[in-house]
């Protein structure tokens, strides 16, 4: 199952968990601000959270980390450009907030990595890297249930920005084409800042003309 769940105190950001909805275990996705009513989430619905995925290092992607982690006791896990992002206030974007947020203990993941569940390796997500947003921008694809967690490489019509550390817009739009839109059409793609939109769709916008096969 996915629920989805807006958290307000930065920027509005969606956070997604990702749950088998038989064990109730689980990944939650770019919880990036209100750690306490995610916390409370999880508990009321019964949701035994393993890991923390993160599609990139901005400060609204992950602000609630560390309290949730020494909560949950889960790992987390970004892409492996993440680390500057992770332990740089420059890079995440904090420093312009005053937070100065940091995070240690992380997993940095390769390309086309598969992350899955302690006891149900089959209900798994596949790191796709996107960078050009930043340089470890990525998203979480799961091809049996048609899903693609996009953060801030694709949103609905449109795309992330691409003049903060780390960005490239010629970059990202031909990642967002070889690593999202070639995906099946019917893949709902689900972002970070927009309501949920599906490569079928994002493939019609005039941005990507030229560089479809």
């Amino acid at each position: 199952m996915i629920l989805q769940v807006t958290v307000t105190e930065y920027l509005p950001t969606n956070v997604y968990f990702y749950v088998d909805e038989e064990s109730k275990h689980g990944f939650i996705i770019d919880p990036g601000a209100e750690a306490a009513k995610l916390k409370k989430i999880a508990e009321e619905r019964g949701f035994v959270i393993e890991k923390i995925l993160l599609t990139h290092g901005h400060f609204d992607h992950i602000a609630a980390v560390n309290e949730l982690q020494a909560a949950w006791g889960a790992e987390v896990y970004m892409q492996e450009n993440g680390k500057i992002y992770a332990e740089n206030p420059a890079w995440n974007l904090s420093n312009q907030l005053g937070a100065g947020i940091t995070l240690h203990d992380v997993n940095y993941l390769s390309d086309d990595a598969v992350i899955t569940l302690k006891d149900k390796p089959d209900f798994q997500l596949q790191l796709r890297h996107v960078p050009g947003h930043t340089s470890d921008g990525c998203i979480y694809y799961s091809e049996q249930d048609g899903i693609a967690f996009v953060g801030d490489c694709v949103f609905r019509e449109s795309y992330g920005r691409t003049d903060l550390p780390g960005g490239d817009e010629e970059t990202l739009l031909s990642k967002i084409t070889e690593r999202i839109l070639t995906l099946p059409e019917e893949t709902i793609l689900l972002s970070a800042h927009s309501e949920e939109t599906t490569v079928e769709h994002e493939r019609n916008m005039p941005w990507y003309a030229g560089r479809l096969k």
